[in-house]
């Protein structure tokens, strides 16, 4: 597999090529080398891009092919169908699984990255200038303030870092730097758990997520909440805070509509709206007037009016069917094959990271369907096939393949909540919905009942065929069909760039590690544009990764997290880049990315 600095990957859209012969794959449903153009989906009709096998298109160390026939020619008239990710410099920021890269901004100004250390607490600030070098420059310390920095955003020659206190329930801070001399400019109280900072698009506002989850014994439960901060004279920010306060007597219409609203304190009690819902991530219409806030475990997005600092609505994102064609997934670790197929379960979206684009005066939310459950203390929403009642009629060995539903080659290894599904409360589950839906979304902000497009089984097919060997492998393990009955791939980062005409989604695949990249211009005809993945799979270099003798990216570059795209006018290198933190790996990545009609 990859091993060089240099080795592009692309996905052309014009040809096939599959260069892994896979006899390991067991797929009934799956189309032949395409999937559907169109499908039609609970009486929706969704885009599925073509998808095409990536090839190999070559591998050196000549400096040259750096800058050699990817070279953007004109970005204006230009339309481009594929981009091959090449890979230049990156840092190594600490051990193996500590988090020591997590969240990335740039400052063009000074070409510099801040990436969030979490094994430090503390931001690293990395020269660019070189984006086949980075060097530390220095990291930004808030010891003295509070506990881990969760976040980091840069507009201007303003930097945002967001701070939870050393008890994380207690309320956090925003702290203020100057992106040239890097002094500190001030520091700005919060809510419980800033979980993510971002700017509105004219810098003068800045909107934190205040997720506000409880602690590890569920005895405290904060309020979610997002503060919006007027920063136009920064040394005197007006702060204030959109509460969910307003909506605690509205849990049962919430609850109706499909906001999943269920905490149970450790002493019994139940979470008000307020304190269940946790703002996750945060994205800002073009406007600046409307910001849209992930609640991921609530399977909701809040819409927030920036000016007057209020809720206005909180819309439930509903769940996928993975019984229709186009949304088959693989659901067992125990069977030793890929086999992505239909099953009778529905696929809650539940974002983690979401971002915002425009065409003309209409506003689309790209989603990064990750998934995740509640478990805090002794509650846990989590539960398997084999705890309980469902209906026979509905999960027979007819619709599992032939297979008892509860057979660990079947749905018996998959989790599921146990707060959904249970329509009449009688104790038999018509439904089972698991968590993530394995892809990512576009959604018309004028109408968020269904996506206007999701990818479907896409992601788990284009893996399955170019990494066969290493099918749904975790980011710390490279066994084969590790992930199938746990969210699989796992899209948990995405960010949006602008090339030309052409507005482009980069989504990061959090346990195969891969980052993909999709032309959604036209959002009903969603192109997949190219892929790279930096990972050796070698179980020796993963070993000595893990044990410390070697540097924690000596398997390759694991588990992205942070996108931070940075144009051609902005990028020190006069190309665009992509900036991605990875977590697991501890490293910051530059890749310098090639479009090519």
């Amino acid at each position: 597999m990859y091993s060089a600095n240099h080795c592009q990957i692309t996905v052309n859209n014009n040809s096939i090529k599959n260069d892994h012969v896979n006899n390991k794959r067991q797929n009934n449903s799956l189309m032949s080398q395409t999937l559907l153009n169109k499908v039609s989906r609970a009486g929706m009709a969704v885009m599925i891009p073509m998808v095409l096998i990536a090839g190999l298109t070559g591998c050196n160390n000549d400096d040259d092919n750096n800058n050699g026939s990817g070279a953007v020619k004109d970005p204006i008239d230009s339309v481009y169908s594929q981009v091959a990710f090449v890979p230049a410099g990156s840092y190594v920021h600490g051990g193996f699984d500590e988090s020591a890269a997590e969240i990335t901004a740039f400052h063009p100004a000074s070409q510099r990255a801040f990436v969030v250390n979490a094994q430090n607490k503390k931001v690293d600030v990395l020269d660019l200038k070189d984006i086949h070098n980075p060097v530390l420059v220095q990291s930004l310390d808030v010891a003295d303030i509070g506990s881990t920095v969760n976040s980091v955003a840069v507009h201007g020659d303003i930097v945002a870092l967001a701070v939870q206190a050393n008890v994380k329930t207690d309320n956090g801070y925003v702290v203020l730097y100057d992106a040239n001399t890097l002094e500190r400019i001030n520091s700005i109280a919060v809510g419980a758990l800033p979980d993510m900072v971002a700017f509105s698009p004219d810098g003068k506002t800045l909107l934190v997520a205040n997720e506000g989850e409880p602690d590890d014994e569920y005895q405290v439960d904060p309020e979610g909440s997002v503060s919006i901060i007027n920063i136009v004279d920064i040394n005197r920010p007006i702060v204030k805070k959109a509460t969910f306060e307003a909506y605690n007597s509205q849990k049962q219409r919430l609850i109706d509509s499909g906001v999943r609203i269920f905490g149970q304190k450790a002493d019994g009690t139940m979470s008000s709206v307020s304190e269940d819902l946790e703002p996750e991530y945060i994205a800002v219409a073009k406007d600046g007037k409307t910001a849209y806030v992930s609640l991921q475990e609530n399977n909701a997005i809040a819409i927030i009016d920036i000016a007057s600092a209020t809720v206005t609505d909180i819309k439930a994102l509903g769940a996928k069917d993975h019984l229709q064609v186009g949304n088959e997934l693989d659901v067992s670790n125990k069977d030793n094959a890929i086999n992505i197929t239909t099953w009778p379960i529905m696929g809650m979206y539940m974002p983690d990271a979401i971002d915002t684009y425009s065409i003309g005066n209409k506003t689309y939310i790209v989603t990064a369907n990750e998934g995740d459950a509640r478990e805090w203390g002794d509650f846990s929403e989590v539960m398997n096939f084999k705890d309980v009642q469902v209906d026979t009629t509905k999960y027979s060995s007819f619709a599992c393949h032939e297979l008892d539903c509860s057979d660990e080659k079947s749905l018996g290894k998959l989790d599921f909540s146990s707060v959904m599904g249970d329509a009449n409360n009688d104790g038999v589950y018509e439904t089972l919905y698991s968590f993530g839906a394995r892809s990512f979304s576009i959604w018309d902000t004028d109408n968020m009942s269904t996506p206007i497009y999701d990818s479907g089984s896409l992601m788990a097919n284009y893996t399955a065929d170019k990494y066969a060997d290493n099918f749904n492998a975790s980011n710390d393990k490279n066994d084969f069909d590790n992930r199938s009955d746990n969210k699989g791939v796992e899209p948990e980062g995405v960010t949006i760039g602008q090339v030309g005409s052409q507005t482009i989604a980069f989504v990061g695949l959090e346990r195969i590690s891969s980052v993909m990249a999709f032309d959604v211009t036209d959002p009903m005809n969603v192109k997949l544009l190219g892929e790279i993945n930096t990972r050796s799979f070698d179980d020796a270099k993963l070993e000595l990764a893990k044990n410390g003798t070697a540097a924690a990216n000596a398997d390759g570059d694991l588990g992205p997290e942070g996108l931070t795209f940075i144009s051609a006018t902005d990028s020190p290198s006069g190309k665009p880049l992509l900036l991605v933190g990875f977590e697991v790996s501890g490293t910051s990545r530059v890749f310098e990315l090639d479009f090519t009609e």
